[in-house]
């Protein structure tokens, strides 16, 4: 007796550009959002502690963590290409 298998189905890589392409696009957010939680951190320690100038310094942290985690991704983004 011979057993019928079905063909194996071909991966035409639609869903991996998707998924590729989705996480290109979180570039698109993670550096604003990264500085507005700076911001915020930095105006709510402004307002508990009666300084001015706090938010600064968060805006500072949150760019350069924005930077971090933008380079992050397109490295892992580039190791999926190859």
């Amino acid at each position: 007796m011979a057993s019928h298998h079905p063909p194996p189905k071909k991966d035409d890589g639609g869903m991996a550009t998707l998924l590729r392409a989705e996480k290109l696009t979180q570039i698109a957010f993670v550096l604003p959002v990264a500085v507005f939680v700076g911001w915020a951190l930095g105006a709510l320690l402004d307002k508990w502690l009666h300084q001015n100038w706090i938010y600064l310094v968060g805006i500072i942290f949150g760019a350069v963590a924005g930077f971090i985690q933008i380079f992050r991704l397109v490295a892992a983004s580039g190791k999926e290409i190859k």
